[in-house]
């Protein structure tokens, strides 16, 4: 059996633990295509956040309170550039995870595009899938936002402010600085247009069985993956069965912050809601089947075959039996 898995963030990540772990079982192959939308530059050093997240957390050296980041990391070069005012302040990069930056610029810089710099960062860690960026290409997720940013500072505002121009911002910028509470009427992924899958991504869909969408985000984590047209048509078209795992239980997300980004697109934060906004395969969508939590055991997504299955990635094994809950749709 040949598994793709699209992904992004930390549930991405989290829940290619049991993807792995089922894959091992019955002696599948997968691969995961990740989310580059959160990618950017910092201090000169580019940074791939879900990448990253992907990287680390299936080799065994993510942070596993903040589910972001390196293990045991540390903090010494954030101290001094924030001694030195140099900005951005709002986002810190630790030591551990400097290195990484550090190798992935150094390669970029020489001319390597960002598949094969992926697959050398990825053979120090070892994560028994294959890791491929969605794209080589730029593509960055910006929110187009209006308000001076200061609602940011007042819980529960986010009415704009004194200044009602809008303005694109990179998402992590909107996410980490004004923690998503500032006025946001949409989000555009640029260069997606433009944008081509990276080698092995079209090679990869073309020979899936399954084409698993993680519980990821769908607005910041999934979309952008699916932003690049011909990577979309390929899902959409390919041979393999498309399965969605819900990133919503019981109406709220679990964690993140989805339920925000759904509020900018005007759709519901409900396990349904999510499920129509992928669609059905063959109606313009993308879905075969539409694994849900127990508690949402009653959604009902037009053309869609929907199940259900206790959905806390609470281990991997809990993760794998999703998994395979979620491979039995199809």
């Amino acid at each position: 059996m040949r598994i793709v898995v699209l992904a992004g963030g930390i549930g991405g990540a989290r829940f290619l633990l049991g993807v792995r772990a089922y894959a091992r079982e019955v002696g599948a192959e997968v691969t995961a295509v990740v989310n580059v939308g959160d990618d950017l530059f910092l201090h000169g050093l580019k940074v791939c956040p879900d990448l990253d997240s992907v990287m680390y957390t299936l080799g065994g050296g993510a942070d596993p309170e903040r589910g972001w980041g390196r293990i045991d990391e540390t903090w010494t070069v954030r101290a001094e550039l924030a001694a030195y005012g140099a900005e951005p302040t709002w986002f810190g990069l630790g030591d551990r995870d400097l290195a990484t930056h550090l190798v992935r610029t150094t390669m970029l810089t020489a001319g390597y595009p960002l598949h094969a710099v992926t697959e050398a960062l990825a053979a120090r860690w070892q994560p028994g899938v294959r890791v491929l960026p969605a794209t080589d290409d730029r593509l960055e997720t910006h929110a187009v936002v209006s308000g001076t940013g200061d609602e940011a500072d007042r819980p529960g505002t986010g009415d704009g402010g004194g200044d009602t121009g809008q303005r694109a911002i990179h998402f992590q910028e909107w996410w980490v600085r004004y923690r998503a509470r500032i006025d946001t009427h949409r989000f555009v992924f640029v260069g997606a247009d433009a944008a081509t899958p990276a080698p092995g991504v079209l090679d990869a869909l073309g020979a899936a069985d399954v084409v698993l969408v993680a519980p990821s985000n769908p607005v910041v984590s999934i979309a952008p993956v699916l932003a690049v047209p011909e990577l979309r048509t390929a899902v959409a078209d390919g041979p393999g069965r498309v399965v969605g795992v819900s990133p919503i239980i019981g109406g709220a997300p679990v964690r993140g912050m989805a339920d925000r980004c759904l509020a900018v697109l005007g759709v519901e934060c409900s396990a349904a809601g999510v499920g129509r906004l992928y669609g059905a395969r063959g109606a313009g969508g993308l879905l075969d089947g539409w694994l849900v939590a127990e508690e949402d055991a009653q959604t009902v997504v037009p053309g869609v075959t929907v199940g259900a299955a206790p959905l806390r990635m609470t281990d991997e094994a809990a993760t794998a039996r999703m998994v395979r809950a979620a491979l039995e749709l199809t």
